[in-house]
């Protein structure tokens, strides 16, 4: 128990930076903006759920490094846990993700691969995606953290700019190559825009260019053994980010809800803060040539 809370402190923590470009709102869908060679990106966010009748409040904090390999390649590392209200609180495991867009140029639609490897447990709570059918969180801690699944998700990301405007559709394939469960199908949504496009002469936090609105639509979409709707979780959720620096970005979205095996409510916040130049940096500081 201790052990546990100690790692989920240190997922909170360990981003606790001092506060690049104009982040992207959305917690869920992904959109073809990939990292900037050999920057890295450090985020913590929270998803924090209100359930239904007869299950319990929880709050699962996750943490991101992100870092640009190529122009056409970002990767990817979490660290999720979570934390039950009236139970414990336990590490749920990790995840590395790979994005790779085939396409050097802006197009008009702009395809981005996915690849993620997660070796997770049953207790994970970040809903980081929404696939397969509802799970059920109403099992305790200390039994749903004993069943572990190692899975591989891949999604198609197709994105688009129009107008300052961004349009992003996911389609999502995940595998639980633990047990013999077939394939689970989601999707994620997005349209935003920033609030201004052209930046104010004075420099204040507050101008609308600093600001990008928008919306996700997510869910699952059953699977192998069912595809379709019937007993699955979706939601609504209307999503802001702050552009704080250059550097740093905060996000937040409330999230609706919208069937009965969803929770009515998840709130989710994130911050993140970009470290410019990182490759560079650790090159120099292993005596090697930037």
């Amino acid at each position: 128990m201790h052990r546990n809370l100690k790692l989920l402190l240190i997922i909170v923590l360990f981003t606790a930076l001092p506060a690049g470009a104009q982040e992207a709102p959305y917690f869920v869908t992904y959109d073809h903006h990939l990292e900037e060679p050999g920057n890295l990106e450090v985020e913590t966010s929270t998803t924090m759920g209100v359930p239904r009748s007869g299950q319990r409040f929880y709050f699962a904090p996750y943490a991101e490094f992100e870092y640009g390999v190529t122009g056409r390649w970002t990767s990817e590392l979490y660290l999720e846990g979570q934390s039950t209200s009236g139970d414990s609180a336990v590490f749920t495991g990790w995840r590395l993700e790979n994005r790779f867009r085939p396409l050097a140029r802006e197009h008009w639609i702009n395809p981005v691969l996915y690849l993620e490897c997660e070796g997770i447990n049953e207790a994970t709570r970040i809903q980081k995606e929404v696939v397969g059918n509802a799970p059920d969180f109403g099992e305790r801690n200390s039994e749903s953290s004993q069943t572990h699944a190692h899975e591989l998700e891949t999604k198609l990301i197709l994105s688009s700019t129009v107008h300052d405007w961004n349009l992003a559709e996911n389609f999502i394939v995940e595998k639980n190559l633990s047990q013999n469960e077939g394939l689970e199908f989601g999707y994620a949504l997005g349209v935003s825009r920033p609030l201004a496009t052209l930046a104010s002469a004075a420099s204040c936090r507050f101008c609308r260019e600093n600001f990008n609105l928008g919306v996700e639509l997510y869910g699952g979409l059953g699977s192998t053994r069912g595809f379709g709707l019937h007993d699955t979780a979706h939601y609504l959720a209307p999503v802001v980010a702050w552009q704080l620096s250059d550097n740093a970005s905060l996000r937040f979205s409330p999230a609706i809800g919208l069937t009965h095996e969803s929770n009515p409510a998840l709130l989710r916040f994130g911050y993140s803060y970009e470290v410019r130049g990182f490759g560079d940096k650790l090159a120099k500081f292993f005596g090697g040539k930037p």
